[in-house]
């Protein structure tokens, strides 16, 4: 089930705006959590939206299990609450209760939607900075993940879903950064269409060059609606991967011209965009800018390393990306390589 969350973002991001925070929390030094190894209980929460079918949480369990790791539901997992995975106190409390349980090595998120916003204030962020492990997750659970890199101070993982379908390449990715403690470099996959000149996998890019920076970033949506509150990092000097689903040209523009307004843009070193998926002008809009005019308009200006097409978004198979480490940037080969490991 795919959520429009543009409303719900947009109120917010407006309401925590509107409470005078800073834009930036106070950087935190970076801790690694461990990395996972064969046999370790892994968490499994909902703090976004639902998933009331017990075939795809049976199946859920059997891809952790697959990974060779023994899944543990969080209390309120099956839970329901409208269009959330039950309350906020109720999806809070599994966030808690997940990184309080000394049995539970890591945390997986099992899907996304809308929701991860709404509950960062009831997150004990002091009890969670004393107990270090990777949270995965991708799309609105970009808001823990910018949290977790402002709050708690230690790596996450920008990685598939647990409901994600785990394709090799996904698999492959993760293995690496969370398993073996790898710094590994991450590029797109060539296409392999019966064309001759290939349509997938393309890179485009818009300001040649290599950035060094701590990589931080994830859904563009769920990043601009936390503008102006204190659940941001310092953007100062880093690697912005951004990625995103369903969004007109116009409404990325609207995005980045935030970003850029509030003062995120010019503090970077690079900008890596990934995938967009479903992202088309609509017929509205024909004769409108296309998303890479929307792009460059935005990021070549910067006069910094920027490209487009990552393998990193609501795609079948995307990359790891670890929040926090230093990373090298390459925007002509389209390549991110990691300069230190994720986990310890």
């Amino acid at each position: 089930m795919r959520m429009d969350r543009r409303g719900a973002l947009t109120g917010m991001g407006a309401m925590l705006a509107a409470m005078g925070a800073p834009a930036y929390a106070a950087p935190v030094a970076l801790v690694k959590p461990a990395r996972l190894r064969e046999g370790d209980t892994v968490g499994l929460i909902e703090p976004a939206g639902f998933t009331d079918d017990g075939f795809d949480l049976d199946l859920v369990k059997d891809t952790i299990v697959a990974m060779g790791l023994k899944p543990k539901a969080a209390p309120h997992l099956a839970g329901r609450y409208g269009y959330l995975a039950g309350t906020d106190a109720d999806r809070a409390a599994d966030v808690n209760a997940m990184f309080a349980d000394p049995d539970v090595r890591a945390v997986f998120a099992v899907r996304g939607g809308w929701g991860c916003a709404r509950i960062l204030p009831r997150l004990d962020f002091a009890m969670i900075r004393k107990n270090p492990k990777l949270l995965v997750g991708f799309s609105d659970i970009t808001a823990l993940h910018l949290a977790f890199a402002a709050k708690a101070g230690f790596t996450t993982i920008h990685g598939p879903n647990a409901a994600s379908s785990w394709g090799r390449f996904s698999w492959d990715a993760f293995r690496a950064v969370a398993f073996d403690a790898a710094t590994p470099t991450f590029a797109t996959p060539v296409g392999q269409e019966d064309r001759l000149a290939q349509r997938s996998g393309r890179i485009r890019t818009f300001r040649p060059g290599v950035a060094r920076g701590r990589l931080l970033g994830g859904n563009l949506t769920v990043l601009a609606a936390l503008m102006g509150t204190t659940w941001l990092p310092d953007f100062t000097g880093a690697i912005l991967f951004i990625e995103d689903i369903g969004e007109q040209p116009y409404r990325i523009d609207r995005m980045l011209t935030q970003l850029s307004l509030a003062g995120v843009l010019g503090r970077l070193a690079g900008v890596a965009f990934g995938q967009c998926t479903d992202c088309g002008p609509g017929g509205a809009s024909y004769g409108g800018f296309t998303l890479s005019e929307v792009l460059q308009q935005h990021l070549e200006p910067l006069g910094i390393p920027v490209f487009q097409g990552g393998q990193f978004g609501h795609v079948a198979n995307q990359y790891s990306l670890p929040l926090g480490v230093m990373a090298e940037m390459d925007a002509e080969a389209g390549t991110i390589r990691l300069l230190e490991a994720a986990v310890s």
